[in-house]
């Protein structure tokens, strides 16, 4: 189950994009704060890094370059550690009271026409994400509703 870094951060981003963000789920999942933090950082941590060191070299002076260049990887580090974790969750094996949950949600998709992949005796986080996905994507909210409320 080990994965190179590599391996993990292209986890990270498929399942940063396959997992659905509503408002339904966050009170169960860490995965959409963790989504929402790490597509925030990846947007703002570069330029925030250039401000920073910059503001540290004219403020401090280049006496301090190791602590600035320290400080700058810090932060350039934060969507890569989203990204990581994301990752790795994704290639968990679900908890045995989420592994019933995705079998029954399975089930009942199935049972109202959805195309959905064949079900897995022991599935993963990003199996999960891509039934949510299904599901929200293509049931009506009254189905939604009855299993998120």
């Amino acid at each position: 189950m080990s994965q190179s870094v590599m391996a993990m951060l292209k986890d990270g981003q498929q399942y940063m994009k396959t997992w659905p963000m509503r408002k339904e789920l966050y009170g169960f999942f860490p995965e959409c704060r963790v989504v929402a933090a790490t597509k925030f950082a990846i947007k703002t941590m570069p330029p925030a890094t250039m401000v920073i060191c910059l503001l540290l070299l004219q403020n401090l002076g280049t006496q301090f370059i190791p602590q600035t260049i320290a400080m700058g990887m810090f932060f350039l580090s934060l969507p890569i550690q989203g990204l990581l974790w994301l990752g790795h969750r994704s290639d968990q094996y679900l908890p045995p009271q989420l592994n019933s949950w995705y079998q029954e949600i399975h089930s009942s998709m199935r049972s109202q026409g959805c195309k959905v992949a064949s079900v897995k005796s022991k599935p993963k986080y990003k199996e999960l994400a891509q039934l949510l996905k299904t599901a929200f994507k293509d049931l009506d909210n009254a189905f939604t509703e009855n299993w998120f409320n």
